[in-house]
């Protein structure tokens, strides 16, 4: 497998969890993992990951927060599976609750700034209803302080192809005990990348 491993806002390619994931793989499987940074303008995150796409086989992904929402995106137009962590459902509301008009555009990166067209980019990502979830599985922590967990729980659950969604008790929006978790979320990938 191919494991894309897209970070969450303020992240990059350096995130703790996709190092994780990295340093596990490369121990103990002969899955590949790619950090891409995605510290970009939305529509350019999106051409970013469906170069993978193009380039390899065997494409799967793991997603953080934005990088959740992403990895949403792009496994129901590929079809592929993705597993995500407390992922954002809808990116461009929780953007417009922390920042006001003059607070954009925000300092993201050295290389991007958030502004108001990008959060109408996210929306346009939007999948408000899809119909197959079955190559989902959702890793939520109700003690995520960014984040309302029951969101997602409702999004990924929904009609009768949800995706495999899993809640924990405590926790935190940055999902401390990932490590833990990632024999599980390769077995998924792999039963599923069909």
């Amino acid at each position: 497998m191919n494991i894309l491993y897209l970070h969450g806002f303020q992240s990059g390619a350096q995130s703790i969890k996709g190092l994780q994931l990295q340093q596990y793989c490369q121990q103990h499987t002969p899955h590949r993992v790619y950090c891409p940074d995605l510290n970009l303008p939305p529509k350019q995150v999106i051409a970013t990951i469906e170069q993978y796409f193009h380039s390899l086989d065997d494409v799967v992904l793991v997603g953080s927060s934005l990088g959740g929402f992403y990895a949403t995106c792009i496994a129901l137009k590929y079809d592929c599976p993705a597993v995500l962590i407390n992922p954002v459902i809808h990116p461009w509301q929780v953007f417009q609750q922390r920042f006001t008009e003059v607070t954009l555009p925000y300092q993201v990166h050295e290389n991007w700034c958030l502004e108001e067209t990008h959060l109408l980019e996210l929306e346009q990502l939007h999948q408000a209803m899809p119909l197959q979830l079955t190559k989902f599985l959702v890793l939520l922590q109700q003690g995520d302080e960014v984040l309302d967990y029951r969101e997602a729980q409702r999004y990924y659950r929904q009609g009768m192809h949800g995706g495999l969604v899993i809640t924990e008790t405590g926790g935190q929006h940055a999902m401390c005990n990932f490590a833990d978790k990632i024999p599980m979320l390769l077995t998924f990938l792999s039963d599923r990348l069909i």
